[in-house]
């Protein structure tokens, strides 16, 4: 029996507040409004971005919330005005999105939306300022416009690409936020030819996701830069074939990376967030033709210093934000990436659990022993 235009009763991990574990629930979902899509989810997992903003460090707790925004699942009906999808298309939902209007979505050189660019603010819907979740008739908030650990879900049409419905959703939806990010910063901004060298600072999923890309370019050396040796056995699965822990020299990393290099390598790509391992990647890249990508997040109030001299002698220095891929129009040809065995995915999934267990997936991330756990909605 069709639901489209019905409220659905389903499951939820609610955050009720931060840091306690999430508790399953029963919600109502509301039907798409203009311009949305409501989905059935079929498996989600777990970043670390879902959890930082569940700690709530640093911002403005929104809660009762719905966290999630690595999934894959099924449209299961449109709101009005919503063309290009239709009940049953496999689709990936993402935290960014799309329009297809405005002039960065229009420009081939960006992928930040205007409408639809990350608000980690916002818990509700653009079209209305209201919440498509409910509990006994209170709202629950949305988180990045996802929403995915709720067994159906609302979102804008922009933010979910449409995928080949062959494509495994339980592998492929982590390319949904931390894979693509690391992996699209290398081959699609940092873009190291074949025999080069590159340094990739931290060693998490979307590093791993970077020196991914470095390998499927051909890089000859790829050296992995952590605090945490501990990570250094698995990043070789990545392609890295170097190992530098700055906490082992008594001199800046990006010291001993230009003397292991004679002079710095080709390209780097920092995955920290830390403003000291931005400072180093783009220092250590070589003069004259060096390129350094930054990815990670810094806090608000750092500042990154480096001698003008670095840029004079023809060092660059880029930012990337989900590794330049527009998530509608690029999204669909990664996913074929892996179908054709050119990117492999399998590697960075190292647990999963049934949907009742998700805070076993918390505890997995928080103790550094998973990269991705894969969380099945149906048990």
């Amino acid at each position: 029996m069709s639901t489209a235009g019905q409220v659905i009763k389903c499951k939820a991990a609610v955050a009720w507040e931060a840091g306690k574990p999430l508790s399953i629930e029963e919600v109502e979902v509301a039907p798409p409004q203009k311009e949305e899509v409501r989905l059935k989810i079929l498996f989600t997992s777990l970043c670390h971005t879902d959890v930082y903003f569940w700690e709530a460090k640093g911002q403005h707790p929104l809660f009762p919330r719905i966290y999630g925004h690595e999934a894959g699942g099924i449209v299961e009906s449109v709101g009005e005005g919503v063309t290009d999808l239709q009940p049953g298309d496999h689709v990936l939902p993402v935290f960014t999105g799309e329009c297809k209007e405005c002039r960065h979505c229009k420009s081939e050189e960006s992928n930040m939306c205007d409408l639809l660019r990350i608000n980690t603010d916002r818990g509700t819907m653009l079209s209305d300022g209201k919440s498509r979740f409910s509990k006994d008739g209170k709202p629950i908030y949305h988180f990045l416009g996802t929403s995915t650990f709720s067994e159906y879900t609302v979102c804008h049409v922009g933010s979910v690409a449409k995928i080949n419905p062959a494509a495994p959703l339980d592998k492929v939806c982590v390319l949904s936020c931390g894979i693509c990010t690391g992996f699209g910063a290398t081959v699609n901004v940092a873009k190291p030819k074949k025999g080069s060298s590159v340094a990739i600072f931290g060693l998490g999923a979307v590093g791993l996701a970077a020196a991914e890309g470095a390998r499927v370019s051909g890089a000859a050396r790829i050296i992995g830069v952590d605090l945490n040796s501990n990570r250094f056995e698995e990043a070789k699965k990545f392609g890295v074939n170097e190992f530098v822990n700055p906490k082992d020299h008594n001199k800046p990393v990006q010291e001993v990376i230009a003397e292991m290099t004679d002079g710095g390598v080709d390209r780097s790509v920092e995955c920290t967030g830390s403003i000291q391992a931005m400072i180093s990647a783009f220092e250590c890249v070589h003069d004259g033709w060096g390129v350094a990508v930054l990815v990670g997040v810094p806090n608000k109030d750092d500042a990154f210093k480096t001698h003008p001299v670095n840029f004079l002698n023809e060092r660059t220095l880029k930012g990337t934000f989900y590794g330049n891929y527009k998530p509608r129009s690029d999204l669909p040809g990664v996913v074929e990436m892996y179908m054709n065995k050119e990117l492999e995915v399998d590697k960075f999934i190292t647990h999963s659990v049934p949907f009742s267990e998700i805070n076993k997936a918390f505890d997995l991330m928080l103790s550094g022993q998973s990269i991705r756990c894969i969380i099945r909605m149906e048990n």
